[in-house]
């Protein structure tokens, strides 16, 4: 990901709703599956920070799995790499590649998740994570998931999310998702309080970012679909805004934003 100052460089999972953790197996599958799709994007938004300005950025991204354990390889390429140093060379567009390795389970009518995942990031400490999740399949399917980081920026981040899709067609659907998140930094190194611009050394924690998404799943063939997407990522409390307009040189003052895409997928 991106960062303040390049600090906050860390993404669904990248963001459609969806990003860095895609493609988790389910378990109790009889033959390995692959899934390899990428995302053209009109910005990159993950946990409600900006991190790419006025660019179009492609993330590709490959999942293997096999009997519920998946590994998952992301990337983050900016077309037009944005730094607030103007003296700073930005010719290395391939900002970020992550690894993501997980386990899916089933206990009735609740699936769970849990992993670790490697965020590899151009000129910024790399970072780590662990996550579990727990999915409830029934009505608006509720899902919570919480981060643990334990590296460069350690601290817990936990989201609640539901979704639903409306039927178009007999093959096509609207996906709609929303969700919300809670950041609690562990120190001021790793996300500080801001009051307006000014940064009071105080370590960060609250209710933070909220995400709304709306996709479409149009399959091409057997095998592969594009998916076209909405998203709109917006803070919690005027802390968070604070926060996010301040913290990265990609937010250009603001605290919410509007972006979308297309993602070709192919899956066997």
């Amino acid at each position: 990901m991106g960062t303040g100052t390049k600090k906050i460089s860390l993404a669904v999972l990248g963001t459609l709703c969806c990003v860095q953790l895609s493609g988790s197996a389910m378990a109790g599958e009889d033959k390995p599956t692959a899934n390899l799709s990428v995302s053209a994007l009109s910005k990159y938004v993950w946990r409600g920070f900006a991190e790419s300005k006025d660019s179009l950025v492609l993330q590709p991204s490959m999942t293997v799995a096999y009997k519920g354990v998946s590994a998952n390889l992301w990337g983050n390429v900016d077309s037009d790499l944005y730094s607030s140093d103007p003296a700073a060379s930005t010719t290395n567009s391939w900002t970020e590649t992550d690894f993501t390795l997980a386990y899916d389970w089933n206990m009735g009518q609740v699936g769970l998740t849990a992993g670790y995942i490697y965020y590899g990031f151009d000129g910024i400490p790399d970072t780590q994570e662990v996550f579990a999740r727990a999915t409830w399949h029934t009505l608006l399917t509720p899902t919570l998931t919480v981060y643990r980081d334990y590296d460069n920026l350690a601290g817990w981040y936990l989201t609640l999310g539901v979704s639903h899709s409306v039927p178009i067609t007999e093959k096509l659907g609207l996906s709609l998702g929303a969700q919300v998140g809670y950041l609690d930094a562990e120190d001021a190194s790793s996300y500080p309080e801001y009051n307006g611009d000014t940064n009071t050394g105080n370590a960060y924690n609250g209710f933070h970012d909220g995400l709304l998404s709306a996709s479409v799943a149009i399959p091409v063939t057997e095998y592969i679909s594009i998916t076209p997407s909405l998203n709109y990522s917006f803070p919690l409390t005027s802390d968070a805004g604070d926060l996010i307009s301040a913290y990265t040189p990609f937010s250009g003052g603001h605290d919410n934003f509007v972006y979308g895409g297309i993602t070709a997928a192919m899956a066997f």
